[in-house]
């Protein structure tokens, strides 16, 4: 079985959510990882794993990182990573995917769908390895792990929206 390994300077975890409902908050996180036992080129038979360090969210604004790293959100002190196990993958065609996993926030654990894009195989010219790359894509009701901060705002609504939509990309370099 070839040895599979996240390239993480080709790969991204985003997130954006609706703020002042009316425009959307985007950020990502910078440290993260991600292991595939199995096959990548046959989904069904494999099993992933992540790990997200949330200390590492970056929104392009200092106060707002402070404030989504304090108790009011992830509270990093105390919960400094964000997990994903699959439990399921359900080939959907020949290159989509549907992944249910147990996403754990704040230890509070919640089963979650994603669905995946296989964007194919190919052969890195500058290291000779072969290279697979997915997109996931998601919608997680942040309230379900106990990230309830919000604000009213003068005009009807809330500051922050519950939906977050996840996005994320990843390139595996498979080493046979």
């Amino acid at each position: 079985m070839a040895n599979v390994t996240l390239d993480k300077v080709h790969s991204s975890v985003a997130f954006q959510v609706k703020h002042m409902m009316v425009s959307k908050a985007k950020g990502e996180f910078q440290d993260f990882d991600v292991q595939v036992s199995g096959d990548v080129k046959d989904l069904e038979n494999a099993s992933v794993k992540a790990t997200i360090q949330v200390d590492s969210i970056d929104t392009n604004n200092e106060d707002r990182n402070g404030h989504l790293k304090s108790g009011d959100f992830f509270d990093t002190e105390n919960y400094p990573t964000i997990t994903l196990e699959s439990k399921s993958v359900k080939k959907i065609s020949d290159s989509e995917y549907e992944v249910t996993a147990d996403v754990t926030i704040k230890d509070v654990t919640n089963e979650e769908t994603f669905k995946v894009e296989a964007n194919g195989v190919a052969k890195d010219p500058m290291g000779g390895n072969m290279v697979a790359g997915f997109d996931v894509e998601g919608t997680v009701n942040r309230e379900d792990y106990g990230l309830t901060w919000n604000a009213p705002l003068e005009t009807g609504g809330v500051l922050i929206g519950k939906e977050v939509k996840l996005q994320a990309a990843f390139e595996f370099v498979i080493e046979e």
